[in-house]
């Protein structure tokens, strides 16, 4: 009997831009511990403590 590869869970899809909403930056919390996502003007995003 062959073992097959276990499937990879499906990973949920996000928009950058409906998290922040109208404004350049949200506010991610893990752990008690928040996180800074902000997009640039050149549409990048930088993600900080």
């Amino acid at each position: 009997m062959a073992m097959r590869p276990a499937t990879p869970p499906q990973l949920r899809v996000h928009d950058a831009r409906e998290l922040a909403g109208d404004a350049p930056e949200a506010i991610l919390r893990l752990d008690g511990m928040d996180y800074r996502l902000r997009i640039t003007r050149s549409g990048k995003l930088i993600l900080t403590k």
